[in-house]
């Protein structure tokens, strides 16, 4: 399957003092582009997921404009209980910054981590980036 596409717009109270887009506004983008590929069309993991680490590298700087930012997703490492998000973050067609996020499947009924389910396991190869 090829990489899951999702636009993000930018607010102005994201940029700081310096004119550009804080840090800290990358991780709404890359939250509201997981919700979106895991929610928005599809049921899987409504029992629980928790993030345990993010990693992001800025590339360069991203300033303030009314067009979206054009993230890509795709899905690896996939193991018992965790598998990583990849993203890669675009300005004007212009790579701005790469990360990935550690998600863990989690129960909070009993306050642990559960192992993925065999239908999670199919939603998450899924998304698995072919293009290399």
């Amino acid at each position: 399957m090829a990489r899951f596409k999702h636009a993000v717009h930018m607010r102005w109270s994201d940029m700081d003092a310096y004119r550009h887009i804080n840090n800290s506004a990358y991780l709404a983008y890359l939250e509201q582009a997981r919700v979106a590929m895991f929610f928005d069309r599809n049921e899987g993991f409504n029992s629980g997921t928790v993030i345990a680490r993010h990693e992001i590298d800025y590339l360069r700087p991203v300033v303030y404009h009314p067009d979206p930012l054009q993230l890509e997703l795709w899905i690896d490492t996939v193991r018992g209980a965790s598998f990583t998000v990849h993203y890669e973050v675009f300005d004007t067609g212009r790579l701005a910054a790469r990360a990935a996020t550690s998600c863990v499947t989690f129960d909070f009924g009993i306050d642990r981590p559960r192992r993925l389910t065999a239908e999670e396991r199919d939603l998450l190869a899924g998304f698995a980036d072919t293009a290399g």
